[in-house]
Formats: C-alpha cells, sequence, structure tokens
C-alpha cells in the first residue's frame, strides 16, 4: 500500500468539501486527476472510500478510518517541519505553552525563567487563554502543553496536578457582605457584578449559581485584573477573582476573603495530549514544571 501525502491531503479535502469538484477547486487540480487518486486509492485498499450521492459525496466506514489517520500522519508532518525551522532559525529547539491567569499570576513566570537560563538554546512561545480554550488547542495539537484549572473537562489529556488555587471575593472597602472572613458563594447572589473576561471562571460560577436556581448580575464584564479592581473599588459591583491573581490589586481600596465553598479550592493541572509524545525539549520543561510542583 503506497499513498503519499498529496493523496491524503487530497483524500481529506474531498471529504471537508463534500465534493470531488469542490475539492479539487480547491487544490486547484483537474477534476479528472483527483478521480483517477481516489479511484486509485480504492483500487490499492479493495474497498470504497467515498459514497457517491446527488449532494456530493461522504467517507464510508473505511473512508473515515484513512481520514483519521491521514490527519495524524499530516499533522506529525507539520510538527516536525515546524520543529525542523527552528534550527534553520538558529534555535534548537521552541516549546509552546498555554496557559490560564492563575499560574501566569503565580508560580509559571519564575519557573519558566529557571528552565530558559538553564537550557539557552531553547525557545518558549507563552500564551496566556482560558482554560477551556486551552483544553481545545492541546487536544487539536495547537500547543505542546498547557495550565488549566479542574474547572475545565480535561478527559481527552494526561494530566500532572501541579498547584492549587483558590477563589477570593473582592468587594468595595467596608463592603456589607465581606469582612475579611471566609464568605459562601450563595450570600453574594443578590450582589451585582463586575465580571472578568475569562469565560472558564464566568461559565464555572454561572453553573454554580444555576445550581442554587440563581443567575449572576454582571453589570460589565472586563479583560485584566486590575481594570476588575479599578471599578469594584469604585463600588461598581464585587467580583470573584484567582487568589494568585490579585497581587496586583493590593493597593486598591477594596477588601479580599476567600470563599468558602469546597468547589472554590481549585486544581491546576499540566496538560498534554501525550506526555510520551512532545518533543525531547518539550519533556524537559514538564519534568521541570512536575518536578517544581513536588518540591513546593
Amino acid at each position: 500500500m503506497r499513498f503519499d501525502l498529496t493523496d491524503l491531503r487530497l483524500f481529506l479535502t474531498v471529504i471537508e468539501q463534500g465534493s470531488l469538484t469542490r475539492g479539487a477547486q480547491t487544490l486547484h487540480l483537474a477534476l479528472a486527476s483527483v478521480s483517477e487518486r481516489i479511484a486509485g486509492m480504492e483500487t490499492t485498499l479493495g474497498t470504497p472510500l467515498l459514497e457517491r450521492n446527488r449532494r456530493g459525496v461522504s467517507a464510508t466506514a473505511a473512508g473515515d478510518a484513512l481520514a483519521r489517520h491521514a490527519r495524524s500522519i499530516l499533522e506529525q508532518v507539520e510538527q516536525m517541519r515546524g520543529e525542523l525551522r527552528t534550527y534553520a532559525a538558529g534555535l534548537k529547539g521552541r516549546i509552546r505553552v498555554l496557559s490560564n491567569t492563575a499560574a501566569l499570576a503565580a508560580f509559571l513566570p519564575s519557573r519558566l525563567g529557571r528552565f530558559l537560563a538553564d537550557h539557552p538554546d531553547l525557545s518558549i512561545d507563552l500564551d496566556e487563554r482560558p482554560s477551556a480554550e486551552i483544553v481545545l488547542a492541546l487536544a487539536d495539537g495547537r500547543a505542546d502543553l498547557g495550565i488549566v484549572a479542574d474547572i475545565a473537562d480535561l478527559s481527552a489529556l494526561q494530566t500532572h496536578l501541579i498547584a492549587q488555587d483558590q477563589l477570593v471575593v473582592i468587594a468595595p472597602h467596608e463592603h456589607h457582605i465581606v469582612t475579611g472572613r471566609p464568605v459562601v458563594f450563595a450570600d453574594l447572589l443578590d450582589e451585582a457584578f463586575v465580571g472578568v473576561a475569562d469565560a472558564a471562571l464566568e461559565m464555572h460560577l454561572a453553573e454554580r449559581a444555576s445550581r442554587l436556581g440563581r443567575q449572576l448580575n454582571h453589570r460589565i464584564r472586563l479583560h485584566g485584573i486590575e481594570n476588575v479592581a479599578m471599578l469594584v473599588e469604585a463600588g461598581v459591583g464585587i467580583a470573584i477573582l484567582s487568589q494568585a491573581s490579585i497581587e496586583a490589586v493590593r493597593h486598591r481600596r477594596v477588601t479580599i476573603a476567600p470563599l468558602s465553598d469546597r468547589w472554590a479550592t481549585r486544581q491546576l493541572h499540566l496538560c498534554a495530549r501525550d506526555f510520551a509524545t512532545l518533543t525531547r525539549h518539550a519533556r524537559l520543561l514538564a519534568q521541570q514544571l512536575t518536578d517544581g510542583a513536588a518540591n513546593a
């Protein structure tokens, strides 16, 4: 059985377009050439790969299996090319890391700094994303490693627990609902909120409110913890934040108290689609992050 990368790309394009004609147009190939290549693949395998109908084509069971393997092969080829491009640019390795706000605000910068100091030939592409987006990016192969809270669905990934994080309430100074002692989430639901533009955290809080038959009253949602704290200080509303992210706002005249609910203590996980298939330098970083968590 001999399929080249062009055959695999062609077959995937036809499946995605749902039509031999549109597939040929997308790849700038003659329709006859596309039909001939598909027919050759079916002859080689001894089974149909496509079902033809009035609306176009769809994959057979064998076609679905081929498409799954084709995506995996082409993705690995792209990863190989990306890694080799870093050598051409004078780098010996580049690692793609995504992190949620809590990890970036707390331990991650210092640990990445130590790693880069120990490995001067490596570089890191670091981006901040909500936990739910990170999970999708890892599953799709768009990042090597991610650090997420367990409020996201991690079932499709391999994980290592590396830290804990506590959710806290920040309120205007001397606000009646927060006295510095732990606060129950249910007691906050009549208050106005300044929301954080973090889809994962906001969805988690909304779901918790829904379980109580309520919904949060968000007067505004903002990017940036400093902006949220500024509006809280001004009396616009209260906010629920990660404890790891509030160091930058302690200069504000706000009161901070932990949420006492059991679910408000979150687990932060280092995640990968498969740690065993990471590049050597990504495995080195994963090892250093997990070792750092154990030492901490």
